[in-house]
């Protein structure tokens, strides 16, 4: 059994693995109807339970059909309809779901919930996002900056805005991927100083580096891969201070010429067009937006087959 609750959970050699196993089932069901199964079944029979705390269109869809390509079924569970809303302790959550399911995937804001599901739970648990990281989404960046054609070792990511769970996500795979990081964010918003300390030291022998910058042109220069998230996160306060901070960190058409010429541009969503990307960004020719969106589901479909051990950190299944 594997949980997968941050990148590190699987290593670099296994997040190798899992990003090559995306790529493999992408390619494999190209031009397929989208509720087709996998010719193989890998999770035939398989039931993933998919607890929503916070709410979600591209999580709750992409791991939907990620279990149901695989030949498996979800149930979906919200604090609203279940116990989880009454009370019920994370633990005995944990202890009863494994009784019913194969795997349990929660999203959640606390990230010691997370950690105390997969403490107690006897089934492999995913972790959809929490407030503090959110490796299902920086796992489908990976292979949307790969099928772009960018090498990962030695090339250079930019993070405009917020330094939030998505950039704490990023900063852990430059560590493991040997690429370094740009982050051009106002004072009073750096990522946790954890996250930059621990790549950094596995940076150390690389000419890569993750690098906190005021300046955004500084940020953004000569990247290879440029992106940015909501300033306002899932939850927040609509605060006016904050989105002044962080105006002079928008992604737009002056600001992408700081980076190279055939730079792809990446955006989680949902967008909130005009504040920390412009249409023109957005809907441009680097943006690979979309493909992200949709590398979502394979990754995850990936993640899921090395959760139940079907893909080995060498890469074989």
């Amino acid at each position: 059994m594997r949980h997968f609750l941050d990148l590190s959970s699987a290593g670099s050699e296994g997040m190798a693995a899992i990003l090559a196993e995306a790529l493999d089932r992408k390619q494999a069901r190209a031009g397929w109807p989208k509720g087709k199964v996998d010719a193989d079944r890998p999770l035939d029979g398989r039931v993933l339970a998919m607890i929503f705390e916070k709410s979600s269109t591209r999580t709750r869809v992409s791991f939907d059909m990620a279990i149901r390509q695989l030949g498996g079924s979800s149930i979906i569970l919200d604090s609203g309809t279940t116990q989880l809303g009454r009370g019920e302790t994370i633990a005995d959550t944990a202890r009863v779901l494994s009784r019913y399911v194969d795997a349990i995937m929660i999203r959640t804001d606390d990230p010691a919930k997370l950690d105390e599901l997969a403490r107690h739970a006897t089934v492999p648990v995913i972790n959809g996002l929490t407030d503090r990281s959110h490796p299902c989404q920086i796992a489908a960046d990976l292979l949307t900056a790969i099928e772009k054609g960018v090498q990962l070792p030695g090339s250079k990511w930019a993070w405009l805005g917020d330094g939030n769970n998505v950039l704490h996500s990023i900063v852990e795979a430059a560590g493991m991927f040997q690429f370094s990081v740009g982050i051009g964010c106002p004072e009073g918003y750096d990522p946790e100083d954890s996250f930059v300390r621990e790549a950094n030291a596995r940076l150390a022998r690389s000419n890569a580096r993750v690098t906190i910058e005021r300046d955004p042109v500084r940020a953004a220069a000569d990247a290879d891969v440029v992106v940015t998230d909501t300033w306002v996160s899932m939850g927040q306060p609509n605060s006016a201070d904050k989105i002044a901070a962080m105006t002079p960190y928008q992604v737009n058409a002056a600001l992408m010429t700081h980076a190279k010429p055939a730079a792809t541009f990446l955006h989680c969503l949902p967008a909130h067009r005009g504040e920390e990307a412009t249409d023109e960004i957005l809907d441009g020719n680097q943006s690979a937006i979309w493909e992200e969106a949709e590398n979502r589901l394979h990754a995850q479909k990936a993640i899921l087959l090395w959760c139940f051990g079907l893909i080995h950190n060498d890469g074989t299944n």
